[in-house]
């Protein structure tokens, strides 16, 4: 049976070390499985990316049956709103996939504009409860579908005694706090001579000179490594050389970063904010601290070097958190209900899911 053919709306324009969006690898898999897939846009200029987007939903209109939507907070709403308006011009279903751990503070502050967006859409998909939950007084039936990732490719290794070596992996920008991590490194020197960090990402708004500066400020700067942004292929050896994994972020949804640190065995420690306590349960897969406190971060990593036993329990319970989220489990969902909606059907009941609605703990 052929496949009908797919227009997916998002910013393609992937940075050195960054993971592609989730629409990104969306199109990539479809089109692997024989999908025609047409994708927009590629600009790194976000006016010419906004044109983009909208002239190739009105071009191309002819050699699609169905389009997917990226919808951010902020500035990038306006994108979706333009797009969906060109696409019911266009007389065109779409399906709303959200994303950003800003999204229901936004949608609290513009409720009009998110409500009309959301009505307007076929389906409209979340990758995790958080967002769910966020927007359902927006629209109530918003399905879940797991931001996904390959298992295959992220080799697990137990650490039942973990080794001095942080890892941190993300863009360098403040709203992910990265200052936090020099801050935890500095905290726990007295209690092991050999620790050390290792911070991987590229900076998005000079918050990586911050890093440094916090690290010199605080004397641990010989014992900070900076990469820099690397080869998506190399995420999971630079994971394999970390014995626990920071995420020290003041906003988040479902990070991929984190997904991927569950999925190599590393024992993560957390802020527990926005999406995070729906991904991961303190204590179970994953040890929570609040936001922007290096002493309870430093504490919580204390306890990895010293209960027995406790990485191995977060790090098996994390890697049957992240199993849901292989491409296994989550390209069918896709497949199913971009189908129907090309058929102009829905599928009956919400997609599976990680995490919430009694479904298998944590969420993507």
């Amino acid at each position: 049976m052929a496949h009908p053919p797919l227009l997916l709306i998002d910013n393609f324009l992937t940075a050195a070390g960054q993971n592609p969006s989730p629409t990104a690898a969306l199109a990539g898999r479809l089109a692997a499985a024989g999908w025609p897939i047409r994708t927009t846009s590629r600009h790194a200029n976000r006016l010419l990316r906004l044109g983009d987007m909208v002239g190739t939903v009105w071009r191309q209109r002819r050699h699609y049956a169905v389009a997917a939507v990226a919808v951010y907070s902020g500035p990038a709403f306006f994108w979706a709103e333009a797009v969906c308006a060109a696409l019911r011009a266009a007389g065109k279903p779409y399906v709303l996939t959200l994303h950003g751990g800003n999204l229901p503070a936004f949608a609290q502050a513009q409720p009009d504009r998110v409500r009309v967006l959301l009505a307007a859409a076929a389906v409209v998909t979340a990758p995790s409860p958080y967002l769910r939950d966020g927007l359902q007084p927006y629209r109530a039936d918003i399905r879940l579908v797991p931001n996904p990732l390959d298992l295959a490719a992220y080799p697990c290794r137990l650490r039942p005694t973990p080794g001095p070596q942080l890892i941190w992996l993300r863009a360098f920008h403040v709203i992910y706090n990265p200052t936090l991590a020099p801050r935890v490194l500095a905290a726990l020197v007295a209690d092991c001579p050999a620790v050390r960090l290792t911070m991987i990402g590229p900076d998005k708004d000079g918050s990586l000179a911050a890093v440094r500066a916090t690290a010199d400020a605080l004397g641990v700067a010989d014992r900070l490594t900076l990469p820099g942004a690397v080869a998506k292929a190399a995420v999971p050896d630079w994971l394999a050389g970390g014995d626990i994994f920071l995420n020290t972020t003041n906003v988040d949804n479902t990070p991929i970063s984190v997904l991927e640190a569950l999925a190599c065995g590393l024992p993560v420690v957390s802020t527990a904010v926005g999406g995070i306590p729906d991904l991961l349960t303190d204590g179970v897969d994953a040890l929570l601290v609040p936001a922007n406190d290096a002493p309870a971060m430093a504490a919580a990593v204390r306890r990895l070097w010293t209960e027995a036993g406790l990485a191995s329990r977060l790090a098996h319970a994390g890697r049957r958190t992240v199993a849901a989220a292989d491409w296994g489990q989550v390209l069918p969902q896709w497949v199913t209900l971009l189908t129907a909606v090309a058929a102009g059907a829905v599928p009956a009941g919400a997609a599976a899911v990680l995490g919430g609605g009694g479904a298998t703990n944590g969420t993507a």
